[in-house]
């Protein structure tokens, strides 16, 4: 019998070989906002492993929507060429290129996890960030800008334009990150969202910011191309925003053109305990799959049988591989062999270490 990890999905005219999804991982490793080599083996490689689909990371909408100085962008033009070269090799392996669309907000401005993610303030080549309201991330931190209406209005215009290079690029799969604490989730949040106007306050409010992005990229892309957006389905903390928010957002944004929920969580505020173990976030995707939209699920997802058991069960339809594609590549041939797939397709250059019965 076929695996359900190994069932294509086709969601509007993109259809995936598989479930296995190549979540967005940043990379810190981009000049300016220009994809290079590294990005070039990053993602070809997990093609090449046979993912359905491959996201990029966080690519940036504006230069200071970077989380770091060596985040990824598509702010301008010039940033489509090598984006391009690494879509093609990704379709030439089978696989449906994807982007996430980002901003950090009040969680930009930072070094590389390998330099501790400190803040970088101004006077030292960082940028001065913003969010809906002025309170900083962290103690360390700064104070970000309050965005005004007009400043809003030119990000959702941001994410309109690096739509429109997206599709000049020739991704097939947009993902919008509402989530971890950057800047679409800290209009979501009542924990970082203190506005008085139209954008604060009641929930209709807080998610008036990413709805009104879904909007602009709708003007933008193809009818026939996925929308995805990532959400934290939870804070973790009492008084945050909670899974219950997350399945209203469901409803609203499955009629506004969304096809799926990356259901995450976590990252609007430091210093929270999360019940991190495998499977731990399975439950936000599946209560929101009730709503009638697709979902993923993400996080510590690191063996065939447990994402094959996720599919299996109804808790989600696409499954999110982050870290463990890290360790290892070529994760879905090998969830193929443990599972019994045996039409699994291998490049042919690599077909001689294709195990035979």
């Amino acid at each position: 019998m076929l695996p359900q990890l190994f069932t294509p999905l086709t969601i509007r005219s993109i259809t995936l070989k598989n479930r296995i999804v190549v979540s967005p991982m940043c990379q810190y490793s981009g000049e300016d906002g220009f994809a290079n080599d590294w990005h070039f083996v990053h993602l070809g490689s997990r093609a090449v492993g046979g993912a359905g689909l491959v996201f990029t990371e966080a690519i940036a909408v504006t230069p200071e929507g970077r989380i770091s100085p060596h985040d990824l962008g598509l702010w301008k033009d010039d940033h489509i060429a090598p984006l391009k070269k690494i879509i093609d090799f990704i379709e030439k392996q089978g696989s449906v290129p994807g982007i996430q669309l980002a901003h950090a907000g009040r969680k930009a401005s930072i070094m590389e996890p390998w330099n501790a993610d400190k803040f970088i303030p101004v006077a030292d080549g960082g940028w001065q960030s913003v969010a809906p309201s002025a309170i900083p991330f962290a103690d360390e931190h700064n104070i970000p800008h309050e965005l005004t209406e007009a400043e809003i209005a030119g990000i959702v215009a941001a994410f309109k334009a690096a739509t429109k290079r997206a599709l000049q690029a020739g991704f097939k799969v947009i993902e919008i990150h509402g989530a971890h604490g950057y800047l679409i989730n800290e209009f979501t949040s009542p924990l970082s969202n203190k506005r008085t106007d139209k954008y604060g306050g009641s929930i209709e409010s807080r998610i008036r910011f990413v709805l009104e992005i879904i909007d602009a990229i709708r003007t933008e892309w193809p009818q026939d191309y996925p929308l995805f957006l990532r959400i934290s389905s939870t804070d973790w903390v009492e008084d945050g925003w909670m899974i219950d928010d997350s399945v209203r957002l469901a409803e609203i944004v499955k009629a506004k053109g969304v096809d799926l929920m990356d259901c995450s969580s976590g990252g609007a505020v430091p210093h929270v305990k999360i019940p991190a173990k495998p499977n731990y976030q399975v439950p936000f995707a599946e209560a929101v799959r009730k709503t009638g939209i697709l979902t993923g699920a993400v996080g510590i997802i690191v063996t065939p049988e447990q994402a094959e058991a996720i599919l299996a069960n109804g808790q989600a339809d696409l499954i999110f591989i982050a870290r463990e594609l890290l360790r290892d590549p070529y994760f879905p041939l090998r969830a193929a062999r443990e599972l019994g797939y045996d039409e699994m397709v291998w490049p042919v250059q690599y077909e001689r270490a294709k195990r035979k019965k």
